[in-house]
């Protein structure tokens, strides 16, 4: 019995997680495709009736908003994100005298909850109380920035905040990247004398290959999943001009009680998501086993 017990210890403590995991992750998942197919509005029924949801979804102005909305937001969000954190990398390999504090600093906003950055850009960004008043105040009467309650404007406060949050870890994936070069590569290429820019765009960057799409991966991920800093920022609005599909659908699921649409939207972003994720674990596989 004793013997037994070792053997299949790691089994028997493992067991409750992979199960909760399994109920609460993919069965949930699976719950969700299959309401996705049937006519629930307030409550789940289920019986199938095809994908009469994905027709409503797409034919939806809503969903379309949200999804130019996605598009915009992830663009942005992403090129924006990777390229400041990219040149804060770099600006930090230069081993300058306050690294540590620097660093500290670009990474604070990554700390703080996504419901705390939003608070906090939504004040800034008050046309009443943040950026417009206090530039009044010093004497441009003439001064506006009303993005926030702009309606073709708004979706860009989203990026803004977001950027500020999330350049920092990009960052820190780009300064462990180039920490990681070989330095004799570098002082070869010094006493070669090739400038400096150029070791950076021929040599230094070219080879973090890899931790660009690892950035990419991270920061698509969160912006096709972005839900707590606009709730917090715009409320998806004015109207519905910040809506995103994670908004949507928890729109749809709580505030319109359509079961239906917010289970085919639910299903639309984890297509995404995979179409995205999948790739990228492929070629991680493959590099593995080559």
């Amino acid at each position: 019995m004793i013997i037994w017990l070792e053997k299949h210890m790691p089994k028997i403590v493992l067991a409750p997680s992979f199960l909760i995991a399994v109920i609460f992750v993919y069965g949930f998942i699976g719950w969700t495709a299959w309401v996705s197919l049937t006519r629930s509005r307030l409550l789940p029924r289920y019986d199938l009736h095809g994908f009469i949801q994905y027709e409503r979804l797409f034919d939806s102005a809503r969903w379309d908003t949200a999804l130019n909305n996605l598009y915009i937001f992830g663009f942005l969000f992403i090129i924006i994100s990777t390229l400041l954190g990219l040149m804060l990398a770099i600006l930090l390999d230069q081993k300058i005298r306050t690294e540590g504090v620097i660093r500290t600093i670009y990474l604070y906003p990554m700390a703080l909850s996504l419901i705390v950055t939003g608070t906090a850009w939504k004040w800034i960004l008050n046309p009443g109380l943040g950026l417009e008043a206090t530039v009044r105040d010093l004497g441009w009467t003439d001064f506006s920035f009303d993005w926030l309650v702009n309606p073709d404007m708004a979706i860009y406060t989203v990026v803004i905040a977001s950027v500020w949050q999330a350049s920092g870890f990009v960052m820190a994936l780009f300064l462990a990247g180039l920490r990681s070069i070989d330095q004799e590569v570098i002082k070869a290429a010094q006493v070669d004398g090739i400038p400096t820019w150029r070791i950076y765009a021929s040599i230094i960057i070219p080879s973090m290959a890899s931790i660009f799409l690892s950035a990419f991966i991270v920061l698509a991920h969160l912006a096709i999943k972005s839900f707590d800093l606009v709730i917090a920022l715009t409320g998806g609005g004015p109207g519905f001009a910040t809506d995103l599909p994670a908004t949507y659908m928890y729109t749809m699921a709580f505030s319109r009680g359509d079961l239906g649409q917010a289970a085919s939207s639910a299903m639309v972003m984890m297509m995404i998501i995979f179409a995205i994720v999948v790739p990228y674990l492929y070629s991680e596989l493959r590099a593995k086993h080559d």
